[in-house]
């Protein structure tokens, strides 16, 4: 016999079967239905236990019964289908992105320049713009925005700094699409950039003086200037010699030679170990991470005789560690503690070339970038083969070639000669 209860405002049938006490809401409040439903599990009950239906195994009792023995089965719940992932914001890209390349895919230098890149856009499209929507008018409206801001000394952004963004942003979009985060290709087809102006060749001291003493060089454009000085061998031999009388610390001056008899960079200099030296066979080894994505290489560059002497007094007083260029653990006025002998930082590094030429007449100098400059250009003026240069150097561009290209012993001037040296004596005999 089954009975209904109202505990509520809905109605509960229940009944006995097979010596277990069974129930369950009917999910309505209306008498009338429950009742007819009491009156069909009655009915329902009353064939199973004559044989008249037939229970299968495992089938919901009280579904069964309602149904009129007609559902073997408990009705299955309609689950709406999920909800689609809301859409990804260029925040939330740009803070995956950086976090996913934060396990040594990227070096610290890199990841913060990719960082300070994706921040411009953020700052033009904003932290929750809907990644997915991006299109080249917005790309186009960023690189109009920073066109017109000032960067360093207060000139306009460079074209190839916009492209820099730009190519910073598509690496991100890529590995979106890679990961899913994305679909389709980065919208960039068709955008224009401001003409750029070549970067002057490389030029010497007295050639740089020169055009400033003319007059009409702003303090801008002169910054420019000495940002394409190549230092002449006496130069160089006058420079290490006051880094050699004025440097506060054991490691510069070898540092400082290393610079200007290899061309590596400073990062290369910072990441350079001690066995990476063979001054037995007069070379050393240059981890470089610009030659190839996403793979670490290196170049074996040969050593001068001069240099492999300046190591060599410098390795009898290394402070120890794996580092070929590090500090003592104790530095006076420092209030940096060392526990180890780690690598010199890129601010340490920049700080240490200035603060060593400081008040001499090489305070113009801009950086440790200079002796990279020198050397590829000495070794042009030289005769240089251009690919030996390539090869010391690591990873050589063509517009940098261009910039020491002019420095090659050039048979321009005898060829020229050739086609109308004649043709002139031929006219004067």
């Amino acid at each position: 016999m089954a009975w209904l209860e109202l505990p509520g405002n809905t109605y509960r049938i229940n009944f006995w079967h097979g010596g277990r006490h069974f129930s369950r809401s009917l999910k309505t409040g209306d008498e009338t239905k429950a009742t007819a439903t009491e009156l069909r599990v009655e009915e329902s009950l009353s064939d199973l236990e004559r044989g008249r239906l037939k229970l299968s195994t495992g089938a919901d009792l009280i579904a069964f019964l309602v149904s009129d023995g007609t559902l073997t089965e408990r009705p299955q719940l309609e689950v709406p289908p999920p909800a689609p992932p809301a859409p990804v914001t260029l925040g939330e890209l740009r803070d995956s992105y950086i976090q996913t390349h934060s396990n040594g895919a990227m070096e610290d230098n890199s990841l913060a320049t990719v960082r300070l890149h994706l921040g411009h856009f953020i700052k033009s499209l904003g932290q929750k713009f809907p990644a997915q929507t991006l299109a080249v008018s917005h790309l186009q409206a960023h690189i109009d925005r920073r066109a017109k801001k000032q960067g360093h000394h207060k000139r306009p952004l460079s074209p190839t700094t916009l492209r820099k963004e730009m190519a910073s942003f598509r690496a991100c979009w890529n590995w979106g699409m890679q990961t899913g985060l994305l679909k389709g290709p980065f919208p960039n087809a068709g955008l224009k950039y401001p003409k750029a102006d070549e970067k002057p060749h490389f030029q010497t001291w007295q050639e740089i003086e020169r055009q400033i003493k003319a007059g009409g060089v702003s303090n801008a454009a002169q910054r420019e200037l000495w940002d394409c000085l190549f230092l002449l061998l006496p130069e160089i031999a006058e420079l290490l010699a006051h880094v050699q009388q004025h440097a506060h610390h054991g490691f510069l001056y070898p540092m400082f030679c290393f610079a200007a008899y290899t061309g590596a960079r400073r990062s290369e200099m910072l990441r350079a170990k001690l066995p990476d030296l063979d001054l037995d066979g007069k070379t050393a080894i240059i981890h470089e991470k610009k030659r190839a994505k996403g793979r670490r290489t290196s170049c074996r560059v040969p050593l001068a005789d001069f240099l492999i002497g300046v190591l060599k007094d410098w390795l009898v007083v290394h402070p120890g560690g794996q580092y070929l260029f590090c500090h003592q653990l104790e530095v006076a006025r420092s209030k940096k503690e060392r526990t180890e002998h780690g690598a010199l930082t890129r601010n340490e590094a920049n700080d240490h070339f200035k603060r060593t030429l400081a008040g001499s007449k090489w305070d113009k100098l801009r950086g440790w970038h200079v002796f990279r400059h020198s050397f590829a250009s000495n070794c042009a003026a030289k005769g240089i083969d251009q690919r030996l240069i390539d090869a010391w150097l690591g990873h050589t561009t063509e517009e940098m070639r261009r910039r020491y290209r002019h420095l090659f012993p050039d048979q321009r001037r005898q060829a020229i000669q050739l086609v109308f040296g004649e043709h002139h004596n031929g006219q004067g005999s």
